[in-house]
């Protein structure tokens, strides 16, 4: 199962590779994969608890929130 979230206060590449190594340090987590732009932290694994995942980031100046759904665009001809 996929979770995606939006992740909050990362600044550069050294950022996403800590929030990165967080996430996949979580229980179930079996792949973690976080972007800079769009600021982005998706989770792949089972039995995934968020609020370990929010747990592993305390500390930390990163923070992460409920990704909001992403519409593709269409576009005409």
């Amino acid at each position: 199962m996929n979770q995606t979230f939006t992740v909050s206060g990362m600044t550069c590449q050294h950022c996403v590779a800590r929030v990165q190594a967080a996430l996949s340090s979580v229980a179930g987590v079996s792949n973690a994969s976080v972007s800079l732009m769009p600021p982005r932290a998706t989770v792949e694994g089972e039995h995934i608890d968020p609020s370990a995942l929010a747990a592993a980031l305390a500390g930390t100046q990163f923070t992460l929130s409920d990704a909001p759904a992403i519409t593709p665009k269409t576009t005409k001809r």
